[in-house]
């Protein structure tokens, strides 16, 4: 494939790369996806998958993957199972590069996603997905009647404990300082909540179990003393990361550097522009989590993969393609 020309490249290969994958393929667009050595995303470090329409049984992260990828190649979508190592975004056609080769498209979609920050524990990653979890929306009906603890301080930690008391008998937010740093409102809710109770100047030594979570070995900050708590479940909550650094200096960025898209951008070119999944470079496109600061759920993601598709699709119609 070295040196191939496509009119789509998409670049990753979670929900939202794969939709846009699928509808790229079939629009007879031939998409060249760069997949990534994290091909499928966030979902396959996710066991059960409850809240994807059309399984009412549930369906395995990495198995939903697969036919998301089953399904896009059906249609002539083509992989290629490494990691973009560079992008040239300063004229049309645009380049990616793969290692030493370097492919050309007259369009690209951006769908590399987000990570979520973890504490850095041995033992958080052994238990993750039995027992540890990143996303309270996806996980917390799996622990119902279950005392659990979440990490963090912000807002994204508060949204998850008030989120997950419906579901636990009692919850814990383990917090590094002595205060929160999430919004007042926030606050007095999770504040006036009978379920939930705080943990403060503390930080997780080890996650305690063999084969699932059985509770945390925490320390305290200041006198240094550990102490062992219960629990059923530990959420992670102290913030993601977007997969942008290959985008740093070719698209604008929020700062927390997610790609802006659509009316956020201060864009040079038609403000007017119907493409709400369009980035700071005409042709250049992006979706899911890699824009996501809010939602971060896999059906979302491929609704936007979805939305870059069409995008791209029109866009490439405008220009003579």
């Amino acid at each position: 494939m070295e040196g191939e020309h496509r009119k789509v490249i998409i670049i990753g290969a979670g929900p939202a790369g794969l939709t846009a994958a699928l509808y790229s393929a079939r629009a007879n667009l031939s998409p060249l996806v760069i997949e990534g050595f994290d091909a499928g995303g966030q979902l396959m470090i996710t066991s059960d998958v409850e809240n994807y329409p059309g399984f009412p049984d549930g369906v395995m992260g990495p198995d939903l993957m697969a036919l998301f990828r089953k399904q896009a190649e059906r249609f002539g979508a083509t992989f290629i199972t490494d990691d973009a190592s560079g992008v040239d975004f300063s004229e049309r056609p645009f380049k990616v590069q793969v290692r030493k080769d370097v492919f050309s498209a007259e369009a690209v979609i951006i769908a590399t996603g987000a990570k979520a920050k973890m504490l850095g524990l041995t033992s958080e990653q052994r238990l993750l997905g039995r027992g540890v979890s990143t996303c309270a929306t996806c996980d917390g009906a799996f622990f119902k009647n279950q005392d659990l603890l979440v990490v963090g301080g912000g807002d994204s930690a508060i949204e998850e404990a008030l989120f997950l008391q419906r579901f636990a008998s009692k919850l814990s937010v383990i917090h590094r300082r002595d205060q929160l740093r999430a919004s007042k409102i926030m606050q007095d809710r999770a504040m006036a909540s009978d379920k939930i109770s705080f943990v403060w100047n503390s930080t997780v030594d080890e996650v305690l179990g063999d084969h699932k979570v059985e509770g945390a070995r925490l320390r305290n900050l200041q006198t240094g003393e550990l102490t062992d708590i219960p629990a059923g479940g530990l959420f992670v909550a102290i913030g993601h990361t977007p997969n942008s650094s290959l985008f740093q200096g070719k698209l604008q960025l929020d700062p927390a550097g997610y790609i802006v898209v659509g009316k956020g951008l201060s864009a040079d070119w038609d403000p007017e522009s119907p493409y709400e999944t369009r980035t700071s470079v005409e042709g250049v496109f992006a979706a899911g989590d890699v824009v996501d600061h809010t939602y971060r759920q896999a059906i979302t993601a491929s609704g936007t993969g979805c939305m870059a598709s069409i995008d791209a699709e029109r866009w490439l119609e405008s220009k003579g393609h």
